[in-house]
């Protein structure tokens, strides 16, 4: 286990104006700091002390230093921290997310309530799903049905929103038929695009109630919206998820993730075993696990059929396609050899052409 030590520091000189303006309304600096540092700040005026492994803790002393010397007056008038200056400047602590250990260990509960009670993982990787997204910018959810993906970014938004840590949750996925042609059916855009997003819905409707979420929405602090009403759009304060992201093309993932502002998180969720685009579009999904492996502020999970948590007979269902699809491609890798085994044969065997006589 890491260690974990106290480090204690005094803000000055004593300023009432400036300790508010390095704190946020309602501590929403210091609040931002502990979530991206993997720290517990506490403070009784200009005396601060910070909970967490040295590296970080170190890196929280640091970083409120410096930020204090950036809330001092300009010629005379008080200046108002932005979450934008603590974004930066978290950034430029060089401290690297990627080796926060953890603060939600495996089977604790993250406290939310539900009319189901309270949310909590049930599994190992599911664990480590909720831990990459209090601690990464960007973490990508990807693997089969029933894995707890969607409602588990859901949690953490509503969670996030809770907390006060964001002023707002977007969800969004694309509108692709899975097969079928819905053009026809009646309705205005909203009707049309509306089951699309239906599955994002009912997780709101478990975790906040229907009344709660409808004034939610009303006041635009939950947005529920098709991918593409994302283009031109810049996101600040806000927890992002992307549903169903194996049907992104290259182009409109590429689009999502650059819509992130300061102080968001976004989580992307996906089965690449079930694409929806057409054969020669690739998978925006499947591009970004090549492209954005190496970055250190992206977390990827890969969940398997032993993390589905639906009724039994789903992980079964998921085995089994797994063994085909295993099955199908090495038989089609057999297939394609023995071709061409044929081929080189049938080449060999060939006699060698005569040249014409003159």
């Amino acid at each position: 286990m890491n260690k974990v030590i106290t480090l204690e520091v005094s803000l000055e000189p004593a300023d009432n104006s400036r300790l508010a303006s390095l704190c946020g309304p309602y501590d929403d600096n210091i609040k931002q700091l502990e979530r991206r540092l993997g720290v517990e700040i506490n403070h009784r005026n200009h005396q601060f002390s910070v909970v967490g492994q040295p590296h970080t803790a170190t890196a929280a002393i640091d970083i409120l230093k410096r930020l204090y010397v950036e809330t001092a007056p300009v010629k005379g008038n008080f200046v108002d921290l932005e979450p934008e200056q603590v974004h930066l400047a978290i950034k430029e602590s060089g401290v690297l997310e990627q080796n926060i250990e953890s603060s939600i260990p495996y089977g604790k509960e993250i406290n939310i309530k539900t009319k189901k009670g309270v949310i909590k993982p049930r599994t190992p990787n599911q664990a480590q799903y909720i831990a990459n997204m209090v601690t990464h910018d960007i973490t990508f959810g990807i693997g089969p049905a029933g894995t707890g993906k969607t409602y588990l970014a859901v949690a953490a938004a509503v969670d996030a929103l809770e907390r006060q840590e964001i002023r707002r949750i977007l969800l969004t996925r694309p509108a692709v038929e899975a097969g079928e042609k819905l053009g026809f059916l009646p309705g205005d855009l909203s009707q049309k695009v509306d089951p699309y997003l239906r599955p994002l819905y009912d997780a709101l409707f478990e975790m906040l109630g229907f009344e709660r979420v409808e004034k939610l929405i009303e006041r635009n602090v939950i947005e529920v919206a098709p991918l593409a009403y994302m283009r031109g759009r810049t996101l600040n304060d806000a927890f992002i998820i992307l549903d169903e992201s194996q049907n992104t093309t290259v182009e409109q993932m590429k689009m999502f993730l650059t819509r992130i502002g300061f102080n968001s998180r976004a989580v992307i969720t996906g089965d690449v075993t079930q694409i929806d685009l057409p054969r020669n579009a690739k998978s925006g999904l499947r591009h970004a696990i090549e492209v954005l492996a190496d970055v250190n502020e992206i977390s990827f999970n890969f969940f398997q059929a032993d993390d589905v948590v639906r009724h039994p007979v789903v992980a079964r269902i998921v085995q089994a396609y797994d063994a085909w699809e295993a099955e199908d491609a090495r038989a089609r890798k057999q297939a394609e050899e023995r071709r061409r085994q044929e081929r080189e044969a049938a080449l060999n065997a060939a006699p060698p052409s005569e040249e014409k006589q003159p």
